[in-house]
């Protein structure tokens, strides 16, 4: 099985290769083979393709939004038109179920293609300000260079909801996705100069740990916006913060799941299996502590483990499969090490916490698993895991449980299952998360902004908020009259 693209770099509309870089090997993870070869960007491919979207970025900002936004729509078609190929990558890249990558993953891109080149106009107009006898006006102008850097969970959709704003507000990017995922995006550069966008505007390089410094450093990038971990996005944002850089972060979470005694609790559980086993549990905004309340705790946990051994675990290329690998191997160790700190905290392992049995021993898999007596104070409840380890702490009222759910430093995310809409409405005002669901999870259609506080990061991804994020105002203040000076 290989998936070898013409060369590791999309630069200025083509193909790049530099073979002076350190090799980067892309594993298929449910089996460990390796799928395709590619090279990390040396400093002249770094330079070569900033340089290129510094060229190319002040006639694409002086397109009308109709014209630039009729490109980004034709991204759209075409990516839906080629689903299933970019489904397949996308699996092939990230050890995914088909039957996800087919339904959320380059269809969520191509949603943001469409959503940013239908919107566009609107969403860059300014303000008319009267002022007596004159007047000023404002306007939403782009930055210039933008540096995307991805995550390896979605790369395909991370591009998109990265590329999209930015290309939609007049800006150029310079994307660099993980060096797990290396494949997705090249195909997304190359889609986007078929549907006519100028070549130059979106480079895709290639990297890792010591690429990313050499973009967010150079002086000509005006924004970085990162997703990843907590650690990564500390670093990042302090390097371009020395530069003045606007920065988008999408960090990590630890994020609560509250269910209530009056949940419908089949949809609860719904909810929390797709907030903690969806895409293996590789999601930043997993609800990965989920309270329930005393009264319906045992029900809750024997339902819920019940519903959790049925999941089908094996080949992510068959339709059936709803549980694929981790990503690599180094993830699934880490999670597996998880797992064994809470054994040895004194968290009830209520089913998984292994590798199964009827998958190739190459592949990185892992069982869906679940703990039950978990306690605030447990490495597993306070520390991000990013696999499919799902805990689940008792709590006995609102207040209390309030509390609890915002004594973390995290708050990318947060959800409320409860009959009562007053009290999740309530529940959902007090608690420190960005994005916030009631009564479903991870539900993040790109109308509504996307993005976290405390140390979760800031910015927005998605929705009218993110071009905000990739332009900033200039104000012009108008005079009417003649000027009168006291000398």
């Amino acid at each position: 099985m290989k998936a070898q693209p013409v060369a590791s770099h999309f630069i200025d509309g083509e193909y790049v290769e530099d073979t002076d870089g350190s090799v980067i090997e892309s594993l298929y993870p449910a089996t460990g083979e390796v799928i395709a070869r590619l090279y990390a960007a040396t400093p002249a491919i770094v330079e070569k393709a900033i340089a290129a979207a510094k060229r190319a970025q002040p006639e694409w900002a002086a397109m009308s939004p109709t014209a630039r936004g009729r490109i980004l729509k034709r991204a759209a078609e075409i990516m839906r038109t080629r689903n299933r190929e970019l489904s397949e990558l996308e699996t092939l890249d990230t050890g995914k179920p088909i039957q996800e990558t087919i339904v959320a993953d380059p269809t969520s891109g191509a949603d943001s293609f469409e959503f940013f080149g239908g919107v566009i106009a609107a969403g860059m107009n300014g303000q008319y300000i009267p002022l007596g006898g004159d007047f000023a006006y404002t306007k939403r102008v782009p930055l210039g260079v933008c540096v995307g850097i991805g995550a390896w969970n979605y790369p395909q959709q991370i591009a998109c909801w990265k590329g999209a704003p930015a290309l939609a507000a007049g800006n150029a990017m310079v994307f660099k996705p993980s060096e797990n995922t290396p494949l997705g995006a090249l195909k997304i550069a190359e889609i986007l100069i078929e549907a006519g966008l100028p070549k130059g505007l979106f480079n895709v390089i290639q990297g890792d740990r010591t690429t990313g410094p050499l973009l967010v450093e150079h002086p000509d990038v005006a924004k970085v916006s990162l997703t990843g971990s907590v650690p990564t996005g500390r670093k990042v944002a302090a390097s371009a913060a020395g530069n003045l850089k606007h920065v988008t972060m999408e960090l990590g979470g630890k994020s609560p799941l509250i269910v209530f005694d009056d949940a419908d609790i089949d949809s609860a559980i719904g909810g929390a299996m797709l907030g903690n086993f969806y895409s293996t549990g590789q999601v930043c905004s997993n609800g990965t502590r989920v309270f329930v309340q005393k009264a319906i705790r045992d029900e809750f946990l024997s339902r819920l483990k019940a519903r959790t051994e049925k999941m089908v675990i094996g080949d992510p290329m068959d339709e059936a499969t709803q549980v694929g690998p981790m990503v690599s191997y180094d993830q699934r160790q880490k999670v597996m090490s998880y797992i064994e700190k809470g054994i040895s905290a004194g968290a009830t392992l209520v089913t998984g916490g292994g590798i199964p049995n009827n998958v190739s021993g190459e592949g990185y898999y892992i069982q869906p698993t679940v703990f039950a007596d978990v306690t605030d104070d447990m490495t597993i409840a306070r520390e991000e895991i990013f696999g499919p380890v799902m805990c689940v702490l008792d709590f006995d009222n609102e207040e209390e449980v309030i509390a609890r759910a915002n004594a973390t430093e995290f708050g990318l995310s947060a959800g409320v299952f409860t009959a009562d809409l007053t009290r999740g409405h309530r529940v959902a005002d007090l608690l420190e998360a960005g994005t916030l669901w009631i009564n479903t999870y991870n539900l993040c259609p790109v109308e509504i902004p996307f993005g976290g506080s405390k140390q979760s990061g800031f910015g927005r991804e998605n929705s009218l908020a993110a071009l905000e994020h990739y332009s900033e105002l200039k104000t012009v203040y108008v005079g009417m009259g003649k000027v009168e000076a006291p000398y």
